[in-house]
């Protein structure tokens, strides 16, 4: 399983739930203690019976190179082969006599393992993480069979066509970079990987201080933090370590404006992906970003009452039958990010058209954004990024991937008071910062022969229409 990291925060959310928010339930406090050897343990207790605890590792698809590229998630698939304690056999009936779930996931900037089972049996979980983390096996044959697996894998994620434009978006948008590569890596790296290239991406990045060991529901933080000493407590440190979510600033990725536009006369449908340098997790612009993002939201014709969304733009689209469906996205990393639209349309004779209208309500951010259309966009990222958290898996994803990306964690009561403080004034601010006059990546795929030439579009993100 893998991650492509796209955040989507507004996605499916009923706007008259945005006033019940999960700040108003009083929350229990994140406790926080860090090792000598500088792994964080993290914990939010409640009285529940069942618990999820899990490791977020602060290395992903973007701790490769050109040669190992697809390691992160050629190891994820191996941790459930077998290590030294445990066959294959051995692990999965463990974890199905205990009644837990064991998963992971890949992204770009982070692997992370994590499973639920009932409370008591914590210290089993923590156990079994522990041992899939620090003692897989790595067989060789287990290695040659994950290959057609993986192999397999990325033949169904090549059909997924988002999923196909964001990779590619990714590509133009950091060329040359860690960050522009995939998380499955290209097929000729997954059929030729070895045992000691995977070894040693464990060795090189597998280190305490680049770990979170996460866990929420019926968990005591005390008990955790001795399960921690337990289980991790010999793994080594960084050469040089850095906080949690940091690059050396001579690393910041380059973001390139260009474009690639895969045809293909056999789709119905151009998909398309625009996007500038967004924000990193860290950055003090992040939530003016999201609401700008929820200002524009998500459309699709298909939903009975699209007509009736409050978003000028898919007013413009649902009116003049530009496009079947949008979605806005706001991606951050530790240093960088993309912030823009996913559009796919079957009215190929007026794609121009639907990129004009898109970067022009862009360019409306700049300088007249409403305070009714702010408020509504605040209000739908509360609900998006707070009612969300309801059970313990929620709220350990939520705490791991705070306190890896930047950390930290912000309380729920945090998070909205910054959404709160968002005013049109501050959207105006980013807007002019992030979109006025500034380069952009697009990836295009299926029917792109409508699309305009690239200087044709870049000239649109200066160009001021009202």
């Amino acid at each position: 399983m893998f991650s492509r990291g796209i955040l989507k925060s507004c996605r499916g959310l009923a706007a008259q739930q945005s006033r019940k928010y999960a700040s108003s339930i009083p929350q229990p406090a994140t406790q926080v203690t860090t090792l000598p050897n500088g792994l964080t343990i993290a914990t939010e207790q409640n009285d529940t019976k069942s618990a999820t605890v899990g490791v977020w590792i602060d290395s992903g698809s973007r701790g490769e190179s050109i040669k190992n590229n697809g390691t992160a998630h050629f190891l994820e698939h191996m941790a459930f082969k077998g290590t030294n304690r445990r066959s294959q056999y051995d692990l999965e009936l463990e974890v199905e006599s205990l009644g837990a779930h064991l998963n992971a996931y890949t992204s770009r900037e982070q692997t992370v393992y994590y499973a639920k089972s009932f409370s008591h049996d914590v210290p089993k979980a923590v156990d079994v993480l522990s041992d899939i983390l620090q003692n897989s096996k790595l067989d060789s044959k287990a290695i040659e069979r994950e290959r057609d697996v993986i192999l397999r894998e990325e033949e169904e994620v090549n059909k997924q066509v988002e999923e196909v434009v964001f990779d590619h978006l990714h590509a133009v948008a950091f060329q040359g970079e860690p960050l522009g590569q995939t998380i499955l890596g290209p097929s000729q790296n997954i059929k030729s990987l070895t045992r000691d290239q995977l070894s040693d991406y464990i060795k090189n990045n597998y280190h305490g201080d680049k770990m979170v060991l996460a866990g929420a529901g019926g968990v005591s933080h005390s008990q955790l933090v001795e399960l921690a000493n337990q289980h991790f407590g010999n793994l080594s440190s960084s050469p040089n370590p850095l906080p949690l979510g940091t690059r050396p600033s001579a690393e910041h990725t380059k973001f390139t404006g260009s474009e690639v536009r895969i045809r293909d006369d056999s789709s119905p449908t151009c998909n398309l992906a625009i996007a500038v340098e967004g924000v990193s997790w860290s950055s003090p612009d992040y939530f003016p970003m999201l609401v700008m993002q929820s200002i524009f939201g998500n459309w699709d014709r298909s939903l009975g009452a699209s007509p009736l969304l409050s978003s000028k733009l898919s007013h413009i689209i649902s009116e003049n039958n530009l496009a079947n469906s949008y979605m806005s996205f706001s991606t951050s990393y530790s240093d960088t990010g993309l912030w823009g639209i996913y559009l796919v349309s079957e009215n190929l004779m007026n794609l121009d058209d639907l990129v004009h209208f898109t970067l022009k309500e862009w360019q409306r951010m700049s300088i007249a954004p409403t305070v009714a259309e702010v408020e509504r966009a605040k209000s739908q990222l509360k609900a998006s990024l707070l009612l969300g958290l309801d059970g313990s898996t929620a709220v350990t994803e939520d705490i791991g991937r705070q306190i890896v990306t930047t950390g930290k964690r912000m309380t729920p009561t945090e998070i909205e008071n910054a959404i709160a403080a968002v005013t049109p004034e501050e959207i105006i601010r980013v807007a002019n910062k992030y979109l006025w006059d500034k380069d952009i990546a697009i990836a295009a795929h299926g029917r792109t022969e409508g699309l305009l030439d690239y200087n044709r579009i870049r000239a649109d993100m200066s160009s001021m229409l009202y």
